[in-house]
C-alpha cells in the first residue's frame, strides 16, 4: 500500500485531532449508554428524566407491561436522549475514523478496528491514544527521514 505524501500531512494532523476529540465524545455517550441500560433493563427499572414533577433531575420508576417496558417519568427523558445523542455521533465516530484510516493509508482491518471503538465500551479511549501515538510518531519519522535526503544545499558562511 503507498505511503501518506508528506503534503498531506497538514490534513492528516488535523483529521487526527477530529477523532481524538470524536473519539472521546464517543466513548463519554457509550459509557452513559451503558449506565442506562442497566438503569433501565435490570431489576432497578429506572429511567433519568429532566424536568417534571420530580424536579429538576430525577429518576422515575420502569413498569413492566404487556407492550413491554414503559416509563412513568415525565419531563425530558435523558435516557433516551442519551440513546439518540449517542447514536448520531457514532456517525460522525465513523466519518472521523474513515478519514484518519483513508489518509494514512492502512488496512481495513485497521478501520474495523476503528469502528469498533464506538461500539465496545472504554475502547474508544485506549483506541484514541493508541492512534494518536501511531499516527504522530509514522510522521515524525518520515519528516526526518525527509529532513536527512534533503538535497538542498546549506548556504556557505563566510570565513574572516
Amino acid at each position: 500500500m503507498a505511503a501518506p505524501k508528506l503534503a498531506s500531512f497538514p490534513a492528516i494532523r488535523g483529521a487526527l485531532k477530529f477523532y481524538q476529540i470524536a473519539s472521546v465524545i464517543t466513548g463519554v455517550f457509550l459509557l452513559l449508554l451503558c449506565a442506562e441500560m442497566i438503569l433501565k433493563y435490570t431489576p432497578i427499572h429506572l429511567e433519568l428524566f429532566l424536568g417534571g414533577k420530580g424536579g429538576f433531575l430525577w429518576l422515575a420508576p420502569v413498569v413492566e407491561t404487556a407492550n413491554g417496558l414503559e416509563s412513568t417519568g415525565d419531563g425530558i427523558n435523558l435516557s433516551l436522549v442519551i440513546l439518540v445523542v449517542h447514536g448520531w455521533f457514532y456517525v460522525v465516530y465513523l466519518f472521523a475514523c474513515f478519514r484518519v484510516w483513508s489518509m494514512m493509508r492502512w488496512a481495513f482491518p485497521r478501520f474495523l478496528l476503528l469502528a469498533l471503538g464506538g461500539i465496545v465500551p472504554l475502547l474508544s479511549f485506549f483506541l484514541e491514544v493508541r492512534t494518536a501515538r501511531d499516527v504522530r510518531a509514522y510522521l515524525a519519522q518520515r519528516e526526518a527521514d525527509a529532513a536527512e535526503s534533503d538535497p538542498t544545499p546549506q548556504p556557505l558562511t563566510e570565513a574572516k
